[in-house]
């Protein structure tokens, strides 16, 4: 049985701040608050397919901020359906100064299982420059008390924020490590209309990463967390016509996470001394290993690297072995 989430979009409800990357109603394709009954046809359309097993994911606000009526009732139209078998659980997505004992125990109660947190950055200085509204400390204090609790457990960062640096990005991504998450979302910011960024943006007095260098910063992140063993379910936004159309400027692309994985594989040939090599690679990774237009193979020619590349399908896909 494969895995999924039925999808629960909860657009600015709950959220006590208006951070300066946000517009959730064009990040989700969603305007209005669902109701109950919103929940339970979405859960009963999901479970016609008969080969997937599901969580219901409430994403989009700051779940455990939004009035505690309306949450409660959500969470009462979801609670019926998880039985263990088709749906396992219940995802939640809030922020870490929305958490203490009493919202735990209430979320336990109605069988939410896993819960991700929006860090965002570690770094005081670019959370407060974006409004934020919570600093680095109460990541760590909300990320402690909900792996006390038993929750699978997610955090959120994003890259190129407004006052950010990639070295600024690394540290929030060792700090990341350190708290042990069993996932994490990485998403390159996107300027949108109708946010601060924008204005930001428009007056010039804000810079953001392109798909390229957002995609070189990724390479790195995700190796990081690849070798501390913790899982990236998500990297860049979702495709969809809502962010094309408003988009101004920013790390997206369609394909993200295929530029991320082309990158790391040409850092691993730059790994090595500039010169001659045969690169052995799967076919079904050669278009990654060569890049868009063949831009990681002018890239090496740049850097002083001249490559043989070989097809074995022997490897794995996205492995290369360099001789």
């Amino acid at each position: 049985m494969k895995k999924g989430n039925i999808s629960i979009f909860v657009p600015h409800e709950g959220c006590p701040c208006h951070c300066s990357f946000c517009n959730q109603k064009t990040i989700t394709g969603k305007t209005d608050k669902p109701s109950p009954d919103d929940v339970a046809k979405a859960v009963k359309t999901a479970l016609k397919r008969k080969d997937y097993i599901y969580e219901i994911a409430f994403f989009g606000g700051s779940f455990t901020a939004i009035e505690r009526s309306y949450m409660t009732s959500l969470l009462e139209a979801a609670y019926k359906f998880v039985d263990g078998e088709r749906v396992v659980g219940i995802r939640i997505s809030t922020r870490p100064d929305c958490i203490d004992s009493e919202i735990l125990e209430l979320l336990k109660s109605y069988k939410v299982t896993s819960i991700e947190l929006g860090a965002q950055s570690m770094d005081d200085d670019v959370l407060l420059a974006n409004m934020r509204g919570h600093t680095a400390d109460d990541v760590v204090k909300a990320s402690r008390l909900i792996k006390e609790y038993g929750f699978e457990f997610g955090l959120q960062m994003m890259t190129g924020l407004y006052k950010d640096t990639n070295e600024k990005a690394i540290k929030t991504a060792r700090e990341i490590i350190e708290l042990s998450p069993d996932t994490v979302r990485i998403y390159p910011t996107v300027v949108l209309k109708n946010t601060y960024l924008a204005k930001l943006y428009e007056d010039e007095k804000y810079t953001p990463l392109n798909p390229d260098d957002s995609a070189e910063l990724c390479a790195t992140l995700v190796e990081m967390f690849e070798n501390a063993g913790i899982n990236i379910i998500r990297l860049g936004l979702h495709a969809s016509r809502d962010i094309k159309g408003n988009m101004l400027a920013g790390g997206f692309h369609d394909s993200f996470g295929e530029l991320v994985k082309s990158r790391i594989m040409v850092n691993k040939i730059l790994a090595y001394p500039p010169g001659d090599y045969q690169v052995y690679v799967n076919e079904k990774s050669l278009s990654k290993l060569k890049g868009n237009k063949k831009s990681n193979i002018y890239l090496l020619i740049e850097r002083g690297y001249n490559i043989k590349i070989i097809i074995d399908n022997g490897l794995v896909v996205d492995e290369l072995r360099i001789k």
